[in-house]
C-alpha cells in the first residue's frame, strides 16, 4: 500500500510539473501578444494566488464584476502560472500576472488600487495585506454553513461582504469581539442576477434534476462528498427513468485526495454517455464548463451536497435535496437552513425517483424553502442584489476618499516642536 502511495504521488508530482511548464510556456505567448495594462487606470483588484484548479473560487464572480467594472475599473491580480494562463483566456476584466512581490508593488505604483477583493483564505493573501492605505476585503466564493464560512480568518480583513442574516448570525456565534456591524456588509448573492446562459438540450417534458456534489475533501470534518456514497445509485436511476433528465456537475477536485471517489465519478460519466447513446434525445449532461448559472435556472430540482451549492441553488428559490454526510466525523452547523433541510440520505438514493415526487408534492416543504430564502439572502427580486454590491463598494470608496484626505492633512499639518 505504502509503495502504491508513493508511485501515486510521484505520478501526480510529474503531471503537476508538466502542468506548469504548459502553463508557463502558453502565459508567455499571452504576454507576448497582450498590450500593457494602462498606467493609473483600476481602482478595484481582485487578488487570487491560486492555479487553475481552484479557478471555480473566481469564475463565479466573473459576471457581478463585469457589471462592477462598468462603474469602477477592476484588474484581477492573479499570482500563479496556470491560474493566470486560465484568466487572460476567459476573464471578463483585465488580468496582470504578478508572480512575485516585487511585480506585486510594481503594479501596485503604477496603479491607484483603494480596494483589494479576496474570493478564498489562500495563505499567500497575506503577502497583500502587506500593503495599507487601501481597504481588504473578503467575499468569499459562496455562502455555506460549513465550518469554513466562520473561520477567524475573517478577522485578517477591513471588511467582509456577506450574503445575509444567516452570515451574520453565524459569525456573531463564533467570532469573538468582531464589530460585524461596522466590517460585515450584507450584499445577498449578486451571481443570482445572472443565473442565465445557453442550454445543452431543447426543453421538453423531461423533468431537469442537477446533480453537484462537491468533493471528498481532505479531512474527515470536512467529507461532505457524496459521489460514492450517494451519486452512483441516483445517477443510474435518474439515467434509467425516461421521465428525467440529468445535468451532472461534478467539483473540479473530485478525487484528488481519493481514488475510489475519482473512480465513482468516472463511472457516472461514462452511465451519462452510455445512456445518450441508447437513447440520443435523452440529452442528459456531464457539465464542466466554466459557467455556472444556467444549470441552477434550468433545473426543476437539484441534488447538492453541503457546500456553496446549497446555497448556490437558494438563492434560485428552487426545489432542492442535500445528501446526508455518511462519514460520522463530517462537521454540520444544523443551526440554520440545514436544520430544515429536505435531506436525501445514502440509503434512499437507489430510489430516487419516488423521493422526488414525494418533493414535488410537498407544499410546506415550498413554504419553509421561500422562508430561508429570505433569511440567507433578503431582497432576491431581480437586480437588487447587485445594487447592494454596488452601494457596498461605493461605501468603502466613500471612506478611503475620507481617510486618504485625512491621512493628507496629518501629514502636512506641521509638528509642534
Amino acid at each position: 500500500m505504502g509503495i502504491a502511495r508513493d508511485v501515486t504521488a510521484a505520478a501526480r508530482l510529474v503531471r503537476n510539473a508538466l502542468q506548469q511548464r504548459k502553463a508557463r510556456a502558453e502565459l508567455r505567448e499571452i504576454l507576448g501578444r497582450a498590450e500593457p495594462l494602462p498606467a493609473g487606470r483600476f481602482r478595484i483588484a481582485v487578488y487570487f494566488a491560486d492555479g487553475e484548479v481552484n479557478l471555480y473560487q473566481l469564475r463565479q464572480w466573473y459576471k457581478p464584476l463585469a457589471e462592477l467594472a462598468k462603474l469602477w475599473p477592476v484588474v484581477i491580480m492573479s499570482r500563479a502560472a496556470t491560474g493566470a494562463a486560465a484568466l487572460l483566456r476567459e476573464s471578463p476584466v483585465p488580468v496582470a500576472y504578478v508572480k512575485t512581490i516585487l511585480d506585486v508593488e510594481e503594479f501596485l505604483d503604477r496603479q491607484d488600487i483603494r480596494i483589494v477583493l479576496y474570493v478564498n483564505q489562500n495563505a499567500r493573501n497575506f503577502q497583500m495585506m502587506r500593503y495599507g492605505r487601501r481597504w481588504h476585503v473578503f467575499i468569499n466564493h459562496g455562502e455555506s454553513d460549513k465550518m469554513y464560512m466562520t473561520t477567524n480568518q475573517f478577522k485578517a480583513y477591513d471588511y467582509a461582504l456577506v450574503a445575509g442574516d444567516a452570515a451574520l448570525n453565524r459569525l456573531s456565534r463564533v467570532l469573538w469581539d468582531y464589530d460585524l456591524d461596522k466590517r460585515a456588509i450584507k450584499i445577498g448573492r449578486p451571481q443570482a442576477d445572472h443565473y442565465s446562459g445557453t442550454l445543452p438540450y431543447t426543453p421538453d417534458e423531461r423533468t431537469v434534476v442537477l446533480y453537484a456534489p462537491t468533493w471528498e475533501g481532505d479531512r474527515p470534518a470536512a467529507a461532505y462528498g457524496s459521489v460514492v456514497t450517494h451519486g452512483v445509485a441516483l445517477a443510474e436511476a435518474l439515467l434509467a427513468d425516461r421521465r428525467y433528465r440529468l445535468i451532472y456537475r461534478p467539483h473540479p477536485r473530485s478525487g484528488v485526495v481519493d481514488h475510489a471517489y475519482g473512480e465513482a465519478n468516472r463511472r457516472i460519466i461514462h452511465a451519462i454517455a452510455a445512456a445518450n447513446r441508447a437513447d440520443p434525445s435523452a440529452h442528459h449532461v456531464y457539465d464542466h464548463g466554466a459557467e455556472l448559472g444556467w444549470q441552477l435556472s434550468a433545473a426543476d430540482v437539484a441534488i447538492v451536497d453541503v457546500s456553496a451549492m446549497v446555497y448556490d441553488r437558494l438563492a434560485a428559490g428552487k426545489p432542492l435535496l442535500v445528501t446526508r454526510p455518511v462519514h460520522p466525523d463530517a462537521e454540520l452547523d444544523e443551526g440554520g437552513y440545514l436544520s430544515d433541510a429536505e435531506w436525501l440520505e445514502a440509503s434512499d438514493a437507489p430510489a430516487i425517483t419516488r423521493r422526488l415526487e414525494e418533493l414535488s408534492h410537498d407544499e410546506q416543504a415550498a413554504v419553509r424553502l421561500a422562508k430561508w430564502v429570505e433569511h440567507y439572502f433578503g431582497d432576491t427580486t431581480p437586480g437588487a442584489t447587485t445594487r447592494r454590491f454596488h452601494q457596498a463598494i461605493a461605501r468603502l470608496m466613500d471612506e478611503w476618499e475620507e481617510w486618504n484626505a485625512r491621512t493628507a492633512a496629518s501629514s502636512s499639518t506641521p509638528s509642534a516642536g
